[in-house]
C-alpha cells in the first residue's frame, strides 16, 4: 500500500509513503537527481520493501536543482511532515542522498532518531563536509559501503563513523551494488528495527 505525497515548502517534492498505517516512518532520500536519482531508485524501493509492514516508507524527489543546498532543504522538510504524523521518525538516504540525509541531520532542530547512509560521499556542496557533519549529529548512524565502490570517495565518512563508534557495514559490490539491494535492504531495515 503507496499513498502520494506533497510534502510542504517552498519547493515542490512529491513522493510516496509505503505503509502509511505503520507508527514509524523512514524518509529516504535518493540519489543525484541529475544522474537520474529518484524516489524510484532500486536501493530506496528494497529499503522499503525491508522496512514494511513494521515501518513506513516516505520516498520523495528532490525539487528544482539546487545544488544540494535546496535538497538538503526538501529533506528537512520532509522529516518536519513525517515528524506531524509518525511517532518516531528515522533518515535514509543513498549516495548524493546520503550526503543530504547527514548534513539534514546535523542541521534539523529535531534529530531523526537513527540514519543510516550508503555509500555517502564526504562532501555535499562545496561548503559543506559531510565528514564534519557527523560531529554534529547526536542520534545513532550505520554507514554501508561497497568494497569496490570507486564512484564516490566514501572512505572519510567511514572513517569518522568507526572513530564516533557507529557501526559501518561492508557489502561486496560497487556503488550501484547490483545484486546487493536485498541485502542492502535488510542490513538498513535490521539497523532502524533497533531504533525505530
Amino acid at each position: 500500500m503507496s499513498d502520494p505525497v506533497v510534502v510542504p515548502g517552498s519547493r515542490t517534492v512529491r513522493g510516496r509513503l509505503d505503509m502509511p498505517d505503520a507508527s514509524d516512518v523512514v524518509v529516504a532520500c535518493p540519489p543525484h537527481p541529475r544522474m537520474g536519482g529518484s524516489r524510484r531508485d532500486q536501493r530506496l524501493r528494497a529499503v522499503s520493501d525491508a522496512l514494511a509492514p513494521e515501518v513506513a516508507c516516505l520516498r520523495f524527489d528532490y525539487g528544482p536543482w539546487d545544488g544540494g543546498r535546496g535538497e538538503r532543504s526538501d529533506a528537512m522538510n520532509a522529516c518536519s511532515w513525517a515528524r506531524e504524523r509518525f511517532d518516531r521518525v528515522g533518515l535514509f538516504g543513498y549516495s548524493f542522498g546520503a550526503a543530504v540525509a547527514l548534513c539534514a541531520a546535523a542541521d534539523a532542530e529535531s534529530e531523526p532518531v537513527a540514519i543510516s547512509a550508503l555509500a555517502p560521499p564526504a562532501g555535499l556542496t562545496a561548503d559543506r563536509d559531510v565528514v564534519a557533519a557527523l560531529d554534529g549529529i547526536d542520534c545513532p548512524v550505520q554507514v554501508i559501503s561497497g568494497e569496490r565502490d570507486d564512484a564516490v570517495d566514501w572512505e572519510p565518512v567511514a572513517e569518522r563513523a568507526r572513530e564516533l563508534g557507529y557501526p559501518v557495514e561492508r557489502v561486496p559490490a560497487g556503488h550501484q551494488f547490483h545484486g546487493q539491494t536485498d541485502r542492502v535492504g535488510t542490513l538498513v531495515a535490521s539497523f532502524f528495527g533497533n531504533h525505530c
